[in-house]
């Protein structure tokens, strides 16, 4: 049982706290792996091409300004779910098609082609100057990642 074997040390109640603790993290853990599996096998055998950003996510975890935002990155696994794209569209015969991390997918606009100098994380809405487009900012970069 992986999660027995952690908690030797302090009291019986200490053992026993640590124990569910530990089985909670096992059960979450195993729901995540469960998702992911299911989300990749959905989408590659529903969809023949599929977009990704090669993203820097240790730089993201590192340049998080809030020790909450980098673990939300660390939770969404997003290595795990390239790997498990990647060999899965070979499986179902659709293709993988990586965008390099240093593209503006976000800043580019998908009509226009105007790119913004900053844009703020808070920004939910891609709003261009250039030729007045409103988007919802990931739909927009999803977009730009498919052209």
């Amino acid at each position: 049982i992986p999660w027995e074997s952690n908690w030797n040390n302090g009291s019986k109640k200490q053992q026993r706290i640590g124990q569910k603790l530990a089985r909670l993290h096992y059960k979450i853990a195993n729901v995540r792996s469960d998702y992911t599996h299911k989300l990749t096998t959905y989408l590659t055998m529903n969809y023949s091409k599929i977009f990704v950003e090669d993203l820097a996510v240790a730089e993201m975890v590192e340049n998080a300004k809030t020790k909450h935002i980098a673990r939300a990155i660390s939770d969404v696994n997003f290595g795990e779910l390239r790997r498990q794209l990647s060999y899965k569209t070979r499986w179902y015969g659709s293709e993988l098609v990586v965008r390099d991390r240093y593209m503006p997918s976000s800043k580019k606009c998908s009509g226009c082609g105007f790119i913004k100098n900053s844009l703020s994380i808070k920004a939910r809405v891609y709003r261009c100057e250039a030729c007045g487009l409103e988007i919802d900012r990931d739909l927009n970069a999803a977009k730009n990642l498919a052209i």
